[in-house]
């Protein structure tokens, strides 16, 4: 199967060239001549005539599926592959450019318009593909998914030089980014909903096996979109850089530590034992806030679980940003914990790495003594 169409100017709505006129008289027949149809009317005759090609065309393509082979699936799906991984890539760059001290206006702007053609080339790469019958409703919704992104990303680009030259505030400049940031959420959907989902339903009714519909997220943490996270990248790139020289008070501060089982928040005392009910849903939120002059970036966050003196459980999560005097909650999830962990005395240690320029430490971690059992069924 060639899985590329060379020409993308199908041509289907090009209006058919008219014969010569017989420049020969007829005859008139006797009684009042017809008035000519209106051009309006003419207009709408010849709509309704290209609706009704085009819906044949349709039908045509309809009635070819039943030909269509398992390989003619599998090469369609195998060349989706990459340009669906290439796309949701930029959620990645987008995230790391989060995290990157001394990010410039300048900077974030290309790279925001690099990543836009970076989706708009996936657009015509997916464009030149030939789905089969059953596929080309989904893969349309491929295409504007990439549509989406590529609008979305060179939105956020042309609203930060807006804002600059209006010398915006964060909160103005933060709710208009989120207006041009909802369509790479809206993508995802778009691709999960209306592109993987059908294509996955279709390969099964026609027995494909063996194939599967690739996943694209660029979004994958919707809170790097929020207009808290937004606002903060706003005030980072409005601030001149130091050229490599940390300034001014830099910190973070513990706030406290809560475990948090089937939605009931118990806050862990560093002084008595807390006991801590295990199940799928329990999550460990550690909360602590910028107590610096300045936003940081890349703030790793450590939770270890000891049993005894052994350290039974270890992980860490690495915050991208964090404005001036705000607060974040880092969430721990799926703990998995060792029999030992459960009928003895244990404890969490939970650390805040050190950030550049920061000369207080003593409020960065804390250890709290707890009692793990099993959350009733």
């Amino acid at each position: 199967m060639n899985t590329f169409d060379d020409d993308n100017e199908l041509g289907l709505f090009g209006e058919p060239r008219r014969p010569p006129r017989d420049r020969a008289r007829r005859p008139q027949r006797g009684g009042e001549r017809r008035p000519g149809t209106p051009a309006g009317s003419r207009s709408v005759l010849r709509l309704a005539a290209l609706l009704a090609g085009g819906m044949a065309i349709v039908f045509g393509l309809v009635l070819s599926c039943s030909g269509q082979s398992k390989g003619d699936y599998s090469a369609y799906i195998a060349a989706m592959q990459p340009l669906a991984q290439d796309s949701a890539s930029v959620g990645a760059k987008f995230a790391t450019a989060l995290g990157t001290r001394g990010l410039t206006m300048e900077s974030f702007q290309a790279d925001l318009t690099d990543w836009s053609k970076q989706e708009q080339a996936d657009y015509v790469a997916a464009q030149r593909l030939m789905p089969p019958g059953l596929l080309q409703s989904a893969h349309a919704e491929a295409l504007a998914t990439f549509q989406l992104r590529a609008f979305g990303l060179a939105g956020l680009a042309n609203t930060l030089t807006l804002a600059k030259s209006k010398h915006d505030n964060a909160t103005a400049a933060a709710a208009a980014l989120v207006s041009d940031a909802q369509l790479l959420s809206a993508s995802d959907v778009l691709w999960e909903q209306l592109y993987k989902l059908p294509a996955t339903q279709t390969l099964t009714a026609q027995n494909v096996t063996g194939v599967i519909v690739p996943a694209s997220q660029i979004v994958p943490d919707p809170s790097i979109m929020s207009a808290s996270s937004l606002g903060t990248l706003y005030r980072r790139l409005g601030t001149p850089s130091s050229g490599g020289r940390v300034t001014g008070v830099h910190g973070s501060n513990l706030l406290g530590t809560n475990a948090v089982e089937n939605g009931v928040s118990t806050p862990l005392s560093k002084s008595t034992a807390t006991t801590v009910s295990v199940g799928s849903s329990l999550v460990i939120d550690v909360v602590f806030e910028d107590s610096g002059n300045y936003p940081e970036v890349k703030i790793p966050v450590t939770l270890t679980v000891k049993a005894g003196s052994k350290s039974i459980y270890t992980a860490t999560k690495t915050v991208a940003q964090i404005a001036a005097g705000a607060q974040t909650t880092v969430p721990f999830t799926n703990l998995q914990l060792p029999p030992s962990a459960f009928g003895h005395s244990a404890a969490i240690s939970v650390s805040i790495a050190k950030v550049q320029g920061e000369a207080r430490l003593d409020n960065n971690a804390a250890t709290y003594p707890v009692f793990f059992q099993l959350a009733p069924s």
